[in-house]
């Protein structure tokens, strides 16, 4: 009776942890809500700040203001010293990674927010596309392509009725593609390897600073001229889309499962529709409202036979070693 009672009074209820799992969950959620939100959002204020500006200014000031944040990060985590092995990988990536968000924020420049948002989240669709390690893709996921290959048309049809795409779109759909490159170059690159996500993302900081330095140096001007919205706009894309997300997303993902994670952040391009409409002002015609709905039916329905497909896979892969 002794032991029953000392064992009723000290540690936690399963109740006690099941409200902390709820707290969590809710925690976690939330984070993986607000990187989406910030992402989804980015389209439009890289727009806006680039017609403040110019786009090279803002890829700079991005660079540069993302640079400095992030190493302040890693200065105070006492981890500013990168490895070989984080410096090679960074470098390339970081190649990579400046050529999308070149071609990305040439593209939102001349697009709506709303468009470059969808139309980007082709990424989702097509990096299984490029990434053949998982093998051949079932049959229905080329059907989720297709749909939203149909999305894309409709989307590009703009408010005007059905005519030919503008080069924001177009430059839109390369970004994709670019991007889509990039991802499975960062899988490859990163797995089975000693390499720190947070200072493999500075590096690529580093590299992109650099790149634009010289071609935007024309621009400073606009720069030093730029009035408190535009700074405001070039800061939120650099701490808020670029380092606050990664932290963010890096602490929820470790905290949830895969599936739970690629849900939430596959809002992002609702949120970009939702920030170009209600605060771009922004205005969807009948055919894009339904290349809308079928990108985002389309990609999550990819996104959803990839992960099973991915799953049944790896449940495999016990009765393929040998004894």
């Amino acid at each position: 009776m002794t032991t029953a009672t000392r064992t009723d009074s000290s540690g936690p209820t399963s109740s006690d942890r099941s409200g902390r799992t709820d707290r969590t969950d809710r925690s976690t959620d939330l984070a993986l809500f607000l990187v989406a939100f910030v992402w989804g959002s980015s389209y439009l204020a890289a727009k806006s700040a680039a017609a403040a500006t110019s786009v090279l200014a803002v890829l700079l000031a991005r660079y540069a203001l993302s640079a400095i944040s992030g190493s302040a990060l890693l200065a105070a985590r006492g981890q500013l010293r990168p490895t070989r092995a984080e410096l090679r990988t960074g470098t390339t990536l970081g190649l990579t990674q400046a050529s999308v968000l070149i071609i990305e924020t040439y593209g939102v420049a001349h697009t709506s927010a709303a468009n470059a948002g969808l139309i980007i989240s082709l990424t989702i669709i097509l990096t299984p596309l490029l990434d053949r390690r998982g093998g051949a893709l079932p049959a229905r996921y080329f059907a989720a392509a297709g749909v939203c290959v149909v999305a894309v048309g409709l989307l590009m049809s703009g408010s005007g009725g059905l005519h030919a795409p503008s080069a924001g779109d177009l430059l839109m759909l390369a970004a994709a593609v670019v991007r889509a490159g990039h991802v499975t170059l960062v899988g490859r690159l990163t797995s089975g390897g000693d390499i720190r996500p947070l200072s493999l993302t500075v590096i690529q900081t580093y590299v992109g600073t650099a790149l634009f330095a010289l071609p935007a140096a024309a621009e400073l001007p606009k720069l030093a001229h730029a009035g408190a919205s535009a700074w405001a706009e070039m800061v939120y894309l650099a701490v808020f889309c670029s380092v606050f997300a990664f932290v963010a997303q890096t602490w929820a993902v470790r905290r949830t499962s895969a599936s739970r994670a690629s849900l939430l952040l596959g809002t992002e391009p609702i949120w970009a529709v939702a920030a170009g409409v209600a605060l771009g002002g922004e205005h969807l015609a009948a055919p894009a409202v339904v290349g809308a709905a079928l990108m985002l039916a389309g990609t999550y329905w990819g996104q959803a036979i990839e992960r099973a497909h991915r799953t049944r896979r790896l449940a495999a892969l016990p009765e393929l070693t040998p004894a």
